[in-house]
């Protein structure tokens, strides 16, 4: 259990299980976004897969050490570790293919949307249940998924979406079986290994420097707002709603 790596070929396939359901804790983002950079740095990878065990891609941030923590250091560092495996993801030097499974909430969206080509497997649900826990962040990362009004409405709903709809609008590459899914990534990550390593690391530099919305500081910006969420006291109501299995305050 933990985020292992390993490497194939010019493959490297980074791995997050950390049951029951892949919330990470403050230490598991930091790791994350290490082990990301780490590769993207290694002159030998030509690319990152980017997949996990159990029963789903990733559920996010996990609320019940933040509602264990006196004071608001796990609130903080989560805002922070969230932010470095973000902008670690979008700012690999090579190609970040990721591998989803099961479902992609709160922060796995901001992952998955800021990696470079996606596949899921069937029936594999993404969403952003932040409204229900009190908390802001990743609309940025979600809107390079997803149309604008349905962005806004999957946030203010907290409803989550079918990988085909996403497949529908072209920003999931393949929508196949579980069993398939690891199999569809590497075939993926191995037309792009066949190119020029060169060429493929100035052109993932390109791509970013093409994007109409700076990611970093448009979701730092949205962080803000979960701050002053919890400054109000409406984050610390939602999540302890969600660790006693609750429905959150609507009042």
């Amino acid at each position: 259990m933990g985020t292992t790596v390993s490497t194939s070929g010019r493959i490297t396939e980074i791995v997050v299980d950390h049951p029951p359901v892949n919330a990470l804790t403050v230490a598991g983002w930091f790791e994350l976004a290490e082990l990301v950079t780490a590769a993207g740095r290694d002159p030998e990878v030509g690319t990152v897969v980017l997949r996990a065990e159990g029963r789903g891609f990733n559920a996010g941030v996990d609320i019940k050490e933040m509602q264990a923590t006196e004071g608001f250091d796990a609130l903080i560092g989560a805002n922070r570790g969230c932010y470095a495996a973000f902008k670690a993801v979008y700012e690999c030097e090579v190609p970040v293919i990721s591998a989803v499974h099961g479902y992609c909430l709160g922060g796995g969206i901001g992952l998955v949307g800021n990696s470079d080509v996606i596949v899921a497997a069937a029936g594999t649900r993404f969403g952003l249940p932040e409204v229900n826990q009190g908390a802001l962040g990743a609309a940025t990362h979600l809107a390079r998924l997803v149309p604008q009004h349905a962005m806004r409405q999957m946030v203010y709903t907290a409803e989550p979406i079918d990988a085909s709809q996403l497949h529908a609008w072209g920003s999931v590459s393949r929508v196949v079986p579980l069993e398939e899914l690891r199999d569809a990534a590497f075939e993926i990550a191995g037309m792009i290994c066949s190119k020029s390593p060169y060429v493929i690391r100035r052109a993932k530099e390109s791509l970013n420097g093409i994007d109409p919305v700076d990611v970093n500081r448009s979701y730092r910006f949205e962080q803000g707002f979960t701050f002053e969420l919890n400054l109000a006291g409406a984050g610390d109501e939602a999540r302890d709603a969600f660790v006693e299995g609750r429905q959150p305050p609507s009042g």
